[in-house]
Order: C-alpha cells, then structure tokens, then sequence
C-alpha cells in the first residue's frame, strides 16, 4: 500500500509519542487496558523534535531499514549470529526445529550482541499444541481450555508468571495471543487455540494476556486478521477462504476492534477474504487488508498505529504454492505489511537484493520503508530518549 504524505508524517507523529518516552514496549503502553477502553487510538500528543526520528534513521543505508522489516526463523545460535552479524535483521524466530540451547543456556546473548540496534527475540508460545519451550518454561492449557476453566484474571496472573519466564529465557515478542473467533473442533488448524466461539469471551482473555505480557515487558502480537476463525482449510497447507467481509466485521473482526489501541502488534494471516481481497491474493500480501487494518474505519475501529506482522511466508502453502520468497516479502511490504515473517535464513541476502532493487524502481517507496522502520523501532524499544 502506497503511503500518502498525510499518512506519513501522522506515522512518524506516532512513533514520536514512543521516542519521547524511551521507546520501550512497556512504557509506550503502560496504562490499564480493559476491553472497553482499547478502542481507541494510541494517543498522538506531538510533533517528533525535527531530529529524533530522522537521527534514528540516519544510521542505516537503505539496505539496512529494508534487513529491520525481516524477521526469520533460526536453527540455532549460529544461525541466527551470522544473519544478525552479516545482515541486521530487525528480528529472529524461535520455532520448534531450533536448538533449545539457544535460549536454555543462555546463547542468545550473543546473538543480541551482534545486532546494531535492539533485537526482536520472537517465538509462538501461545499454550496447549502451540508451545515452542514448554520443556523449558512447562506447559500451558490451550485458550480454549483457558477459557473454560479460568477467569480472565487468573489468566492475567498465570500470564505474568508465564511472560516472566520467557523474558528471562531472551524472548522479547511473543505471537500470541490468538484471537480468532471459532466453534472448529479442537484438533483443527485454529480450533482449541481460539479462547472461544464468542467474540467478547475473546476479547476478555486476550486482553489479559496483552496486559499480563506488557506488565513483564514482552511485546505481543494479535493474530490472525482479519479472523481465521471460520476459514475454509488450513493456510499451512493450502489456500484458506474465510466468509464474505460483512460476516467479518459482525464476529471475527470484533477483537481486533476492541483491542486496536492495546499496545499489541497485529498478524495478517494467508486468507482469501471475499469482499476484501482480490481472488488469489491472500490477506498477507494486500494492499487492500493493510488498508483495513491500518484505517479501521472500514470494521469500525480506531486506526492502527502499531506494526503489522505478516504469517509465516516460507513455509504455508497458501503462500509457497503461489510465489517464491523473494517475491513474497516484496509482496507483503510494498502492501503495507512492516514486517516480513519466514522460517530460514538462507534467502535473507537474496530477499533484500529484491527489495533494494523494489526501492530503486519506486515500487516500495522510500517514505514507506521509512515509517515502517519507525512503527518496529517503536515496538521493539529501539528508539532513543530524545
């Protein structure tokens, strides 16, 4: 999605609000959040001081702003040194092939010390099937689970225990919670990890989760929008077609709107969404959903100021069957998407090839990859006291 001027500066207006408070995920959005207060927008108070933003900038060529939009999945401590050292990604993933010493020993400090700027530690530890380390933190119920035997706040002080334990282990940015909306069996692709069939039973439970991490300082990411709830398959195996966008915005959308000013990030899934994305364009990469999201004001929320996350583009085949990496990323950013998710590291210096060439030819416009280096900055607590 191309950025209009207006659009913009309103962005680089937002991230001034973080830059001015040391940039923390944790101060930016330290107030209480309840599910009735959450709809509106993360407050824009000022103008950034004319060198706060651009003096954050100025410190990367081209090529590195482009490597702070990718965040990839590592094997191991190696692994993800050597992307950091030769590339300075903007972040790495922690999934369930990567070595758990990475983490368990306490290697990851020299990962993050190879990094530049502060490093986003990314991993899904949403509880139940979706437990990355649960043989180093123990297990969680699933959301569903969660839901049926706790309340909300049990939740909240179960989750401060939880997020304390992976902020000790390195882990900076969890992708949790999930907040889709489904009545699926448990075993199904979203199933038992949604809280619920009922939007505002969701609602409840992922906000205690996004405060409970925020308390701890772990950054959170709300997923998968615009709702995979009621999708048709599974995206990690092939193409997902949810219902028609009017029956989004009466259910699966109602989380997003509640909890849009919540501090958390959002994750776009691989979803053909009728109404909103063009036939065999997923959710992931369109300008269409972005705008959605980014606007609100098409499902009735505030706008989203916050960074957006792409699902994983190397490893679904809702994705993979359609296109290569490289073409992928470029996809998801020129659409308006501020970080790039895959699971290896092998294509990093390929995909950034791409994407310098997509800046030089006008397709990603300069001014965007500026605001969407700031949104991830912001998030990840990078920015300077200024």
């Amino acid at each position: 999605m191309r950025k209009t001027p207006l659009l913009v500066l309103t962005v680089l207006a937002a991230v001034a609000t973080a830059c001015s408070n040391g940039g923390s995920t944790e101060s930016a959005s330290s107030s209480t959040t309840t599910p009735e207060a959450t709809t509106a927008a993360i407050p824009v108070t000022s103008a950034a001081p004319p060198d706060c933003n651009a003096g954050y900038l100025a410190q990367f060529t081209t090529r590195a702003k482009l490597a702070q939009l990718l965040t990839v999945g590592v094997t191991g401590t190696d692994d993800a040194t050597n992307v950091v050292r030769d590339e300075q990604i903007g972040g790495i993933f922690v999934g369930g092939w990567t070595d758990q010493a990475l983490l368990a020993s306490g290697q990851i400090a020299q990962v993050k010390q190879a990094a530049k700027v502060p490093l986003m530690v990314t991993i899904d530890e949403e509880g139940g099937r979706v437990s990355r380390v649960r043989d180093l933190i123990g297990a969680a119920p699933s959301a569903r689970e969660t839901a049926q035997t706790m309340t909300p706040e049990q939740f909240y002080d179960a989750t401060v225990t939880r997020g304390r334990a992976l902020k000790d282990l390195g882990v900076t940015v969890d992708f949790a919670p999930d907040v889709d909306v489904s009545s699926q069996p448990d075993d199904s692709v979203i199933g038992d990890r949604s809280f619920s069939d009922d939007p505002n039973v969701v609602t409840r439970y992922a906000d205690a989760y996004i405060r409970a991490m925020r308390e701890v300082g772990v950054g959170t990411v709300m997923k998968h929008f615009p709702g995979h709830g009621s999708g048709s398959g599974d995206s990690h195996t092939g193409a997902v077609r949810t219902p028609p966008l009017d029956q989004l915005r009466q259910v699966d959308l109602v989380p997003f709107r509640n909890l849009i000013g919540s501090g958390a990030a959002v994750m776009v899934g691989h979803l053909d969404v009728p109404g909103l994305t063009t036939p065999d364009v997923p959710a992931s990469i369109s300008p269409e959903a972005m705008r959605l999201l980014r606007d609100g004001s098409g499902y009735g929320a505030a706008p989203f100021q916050g960074p957006i996350f792409t699902d994983d583009l190397g490893g679904m085949a809702a994705i993979t069957s359609r296109m290569s990496i490289e073409d992928a990323v470029e996809a998801a950013l020129v659409a308006g998407a501020d970080s790039a998710l895959w699971i290896t590291t092998d294509a990093v210096p390929q995909v950034l090839d791409r994407l310098e060439q997509a800046v030089s030819s006008g397709r990603l416009p300069m001014a965007q990859v500026d605001a969407s280096v700031l949104r991830v900055a912001a998030f990840k607590g990078a920015l300077p006291r200024c």
